[in-house]
């Protein structure tokens, strides 16, 4: 063995890592340790120093890391003799996934539903699902929405908002027109509450019923019930119902990307359930793997219109995941687990919004179930017309790295990175959330002093 490896400090292997991997690597840049151990809400780095976890894969880890339930079943299977890889070939454990994931979906999907196993990125399962619709439609042009986040793909990035990632990247898949993502805080209309809602609505509306709006019927329509990068903004149930409305009427398949809103993060297993609408395509990856790699799209059995191989992906077979997924399943969609993390949601944004209310540079808080997020603002600039402060990256920054610096792990998102957020395990205990807002507070309010 190198004896190099043996070396226990995270400067030797962050060294190593800054030698072998790739200039985009993003997370060591925030969080330069070398990861040994995890468990539940915790991490251990190799000098024995342990992180509290509120970003647990970029929510990937419903359960938290290494969950007793979901490592025993991945054991049971490894010493089964049970195939780990199978492509698309059917197993009992593919059946009992599917067979768990369909009994979660709206009964028009329960009973004309179909499932497409993706390659084990999100990004994949955006990719197969716009294919899957301009298969269908016979139509070229997508519908996304700024503030939206897809993936990194090259046809995901395409309907990815940021852009930042896009610049310098020619080529991107074309015919893909943005609408505007109400956003009551710094509302895109100038407007903000239910003027800024409704103004949403009929734009969106209008424009697709405009023979002269210029945007050819579009494939599709894709959009996050919850956006995540883009800042933690839920979707008001009005707009989501007149999506779904709008596109219903027009004959548009309707994509909910729930990749990392879905599966009990919002407090519902799906997000989309808050506005009570049955969309023809679900997106979902992250936790649906139980910590492994796992990316499928739901849909209507009306759009299965595409040939044997239109879509498909080595990985798609991935046993480990669809045990791991079935356990994560079972757990997150009890009402009682919900409804924890529902309570545990609002304890935390009652904390945050007393806090804000003596803390200058919070501007806006907003959370549903364990999906949280806190906008940082700028204390002493100009501000707009709803009376909104100019968003501060560099104040969220600050934070972000006083947080780390107290052994407290957190991501940030949202318009020029200002929104700091909540992407817990979903069963992280009263405990960990009293450890995660003390230091958060005691960081914040470090900075404002500085800041003010």
């Amino acid at each position: 063995m190198n004896k190099n490896l043996q070396l226990q400090d995270n400067k030797t292997y962050l060294e190593r890592q800054n030698k072998t991997e790739s200039n985009a690597r993003s997370y060591p840049r925030k969080f330069p340790i070398a990861i040994k151990k995890a468990k539940g809400s915790w991490i251990e780095d190799v000098e024995g120093n342990s992180y509290l976890d509120f970003l647990c894969g970029a929510g990937t880890l419903a359960l938290g890391h290494n969950d007793d339930e979901v490592n025993q079943a991945m054991i049971d299977l490894i010493t089964s003799g049970a195939p780990l890889h199978t492509l698309d070939l059917t197993t009992p454990i593919k059946d009992r996934f599917v067979g768990t994931l369909f009994s979660l979906l709206p009964q028009e999907l329960q009973e004309n539903g179909k499932i497409q196993f993706c390659s084990p990125s999100g990004t994949d399962a955006v990719d197969a699902a716009i294919k899957l619709c301009k298969t269908a439609t016979g139509r070229t042009s997508v519908i996304a929405f700024g503030g939206g986040y897809h993936g990194m793909g090259h046809g995901a990035l395409a309907l990815t908002g940021n852009l930042h990632a896009k610049n310098r990247i020619n080529g991107l898949m074309s015919d893909v027109h943005f609408m505007p993502y109400p956003y009551s805080y710094r509302c895109p209309f100038g407007l903000g509450g239910d003027r800024g809602i409704d103004a949403a609505c009929a734009y969106f509306e209008k424009t697709l019923k405009d023979p002269e709006s210029g945007i050819t019927k579009p494939a599709a329509v894709i959009l996050e019930p919850i956006q995540g990068e883009g800042g933690v903004i839920p979707a008001p149930v009005k707009f989501l119902q007149t999506v779904r409305r709008v596109t219903k009427e027009l004959g548009i398949p309707m994509i909910v990307d729930e990749i990392q809103c879905g599966i009990g993060r919002s407090g519902k297993f799906f997000a989309f359930e808050y506005a009570s609408i049955t969309p023809d395509v679900i997106l979902a990856s992250k936790a649906i793997g139980g910590s492994q790699p796992m990316s499928v799209v739901i849909y209507h059995k009306d759009l299965d219109l595409w040939e044997s191989g239109a879509h498909a992906g080595t990985f798609r077979g991935n046993q480990l995941a669809m045990t791991a997924g079935t356990v994560v399943m079972e757990r997150v969609s009890d009402s009682s687990f919900l409804e924890e993390v529902n309570a545990k949601g609002s304890f935390i944004e009652q904390r945050l919004l007393k806090m804000k209310g003596s803390c200058p540079i919070i501007g806006d808080i907003r959370a549903r179930g364990l999906m949280i997020g806190i906008e940082f603002v700028d204390p002493n600039g100009e501000k707009d017309m709803l009376g909104s402060l100019p968003p501060s990256g560099t104040i969220a920054a600050k934070i972000q790295k006083e947080c780390f610096e107290h052994r407290l792990i957190m991501e940030k998102g949202g318009r020029y990175g200002s929104v700091m957020r909540c992407l817990c395990a979903l069963n992280v205990s009263y405990e960990d959330i009293e450890k995660m807002l003390v230091i958060l507070e005691q960081a914040i309010r470090k900075v404002a002093g500085d800041e003010t």
